[in-house]
């Protein structure tokens, strides 16, 4: 059964798009309540309006920190309409009825985000507004929230047809929003709080209990017929400059673009991204030389891939980045120049990375529950090689095979790298044996025309047998960097040292799935 409306509360921060809603409840002859802006705001338009001070008897204090939390409203709020007991004390007391709540919060987050003073930030931590939403919510069998301004519009078109009244399933629908509105915003402040010192971004995210991030409705999952949603502040992490909004696969590139390119520091670096796995990656002196180079390692699957990069895109490197169709540009800056000319092309993305520390963990929904591991975080440089040949890698290999290693434990199993000092020259991707992997990397390497001789090779896990050694020493590959721990890890050490090729191992093994 619907449920008229015959009083409603607006207390509202922004006040965009309330108009529509606010005449709607006039032409319902709906008695309005409101405070300061908010109030207003309303008389602005002609309609008339009761200040909550004459319905509480009481003023606003203490700076406008305490407006609404008095009896009559919060009364008028919770009381229930079905219980005689209720409505004798609301009569007793004259607490008239509140039907509808409308609040839009203090913007906690964008102050934040502002780099405001932590005076400021204090202050936008709404006490009020989350009371009202919370007692409306609660009560939802008598009274209709709207907790945010983004569900104006909606509202406006669930009164429009129910003529001025709501379903129970529509307050309890309204209701559940207002939670996760609620929740939302004590998890920000709960972050802003455990932040170091106050305001200070390198606490890291805690994502246990994600469902208390902003929650983010996406156009659709992996897949056009599965629904997606991302919990979590992208707008603390990217300044959007130019294109369209981010999909689902979108977001599972950027994500491993960030993880690959904060292995390689303040070293000009390129990267490009296909299905979550670098199809090019190169260092160099200048960020174009970077660019170039990554972008020779597989220039057919850079098309329509995610680039990042560490450092400021200048103009000359914009100019040829702009030659390509690529999806999302990620980079900590633009010069003025370079984007105006990156954003000649409607729909691509480009996003201005922030210093932002993220999650040290991982979950994955699988069977009945969820798993969760620590992020792989371990990168092995070389003075924790140890040399198990008799021939040592060189200054430059030792090099190569950092930064075919730090590729690696970024591309999913099985693989193999290949590199040369400062770019990848082909990988072989989600294999289902090694040697399928090297294989495949060798194929593609020359493919795109890089002679291996005097390359390096990176595998994610130890060698079975000695059979990747003997293919790559074959192609040319002069030194390897593997886990070790293979009961047949001497058979592939004999081969090396019997064709001069050094191998180095790590103990530490680099799985991805």
């Amino acid at each position: 059964m619907s449920l008229p409306i015959s009083s409603a509360l607006i207390s509202v921060y922004y006040k965009d798009g309330l108009e529509p809603l606010v005449r709607l409840l006039h032409e319902h002859n709906v008695k309005l309540y409101s405070t300061g802006g908010t109030q207003t705001f309303i008389e602005n338009l002609g309609i008339p309006v009761t200040a909550v001070e004459d319905l509480t008897g009481y003023p606003s204090i203490f700076g406008g920190r305490v407006k609404t939390l008095h009896p009559a409203v919060m009364g008028g709020i919770l009381y229930r309409r079905n219980l005689p007991e209720d409505l004798a004390q609301a009569d007793r007391h004259r607490i008239p009825p509140i039907d509808l709540v409308v609040v839009d919060l203090y913007p906690f987050e964008e102050t934040v985000a502002s780099g405001a003073s932590d005076e400021d930030i204090i202050e936008k931590i709404d006490i009020g507004g989350i009371s009202l939403i919370r007692a409306a919510a609660k009560n939802y069998n008598d009274v209709l929230i709207v907790s945010s301004r983004s569900q104006y519009d909606g509202v406006v078109s669930l009164l429009t047809e129910k003529n001025g009244g709501t379903d129970l399933s529509d307050r309890r629908e309204y209701a559940g929003k207002a939670f996760s509105v609620t929740s939302g915003y004590d998890t920000a402040i709960q972050q802003y709080f455990l932040s170091s010192p106050a305001g200070d971004d390198s606490a890291t995210t805690d994502v246990h209990d994600f469902q208390q991030l902003p929650e983010n409705h996406l156009r659709y999952g992996e897949n056009p017929h599965q629904q997606a949603r991302f919990f979590g502040d992208l707008d603390a992490m990217f300044d959007k400059l130019h294109g369209k909004e981010l999909s689902y696969n979108n977001l599972v590139d950027v994500d491993a673009c960030v993880g690959l390119i904060d292995e390689f520091g303040d070293t000009p670096t390129f990267a490009i991204i296909k299905h979550t796995n670098a199809c090019g990656i190169a260092t160099a002196a200048t960020a174009k030389e970077a660019y170039l180079n990554a972008l020779a390692c597989d220039p057919v699957s850079a098309f329509g891939g995610v680039v990042i990069t560490n450092g400021t895109v200048d103009l000359a490197t914009a100019e040829e980045l702009n030659k390509l169709f690529m999806e999302i540009l990620i980079a900590p800056d633009f010069a003025p120049e370079a984007l105006d000319l990156l954003k000649s092309k409607k729909n691509r993305i480009l996003l201005r990375r922030k210093p932002v520390a993220l999650p040290t963990v991982m979950f994955k929904t699988i069977l009945n529950g969820v798993l969760e591991q620590d992020k792989d975080n371990t990168a092995e440089v070389g003075d924790q090689f140890k040399t198990v040949t008799l021939k040592a890698p060189t200054d430059s290999e030792v090099r190569a095979l950092e930064f075919a290693l730090k590729v690696c434990k970024h591309t999913k199993s099985n693989t193999i790298v290949l590199a040369k000092e400062g770019q990848l020259l082909a990988s072989g991707v989600g294999q289902t044996s090694r040697v399928d992997a090297l294989r495949q990397a060798i194929e593609k390497a020359h493919a795109f025309g890089f002679d291996l001789t005097g390359s390096v090779m990176a595998s994610d896990a130890f060698f079975p047998f000695p059979d990747c050694v003997e293919i790559a020493g074959q192609a040319g590959i002069s030194a390897v960097v593997q886990p070790g721990g293979s009961i047949r890890d001497q058979d592939s050490i004999d081969y090396c040292n019997q064709h001069d090729m050094a191998m180095v191992t790590t103990g530490v093994r680099h799985f991805k799935h």
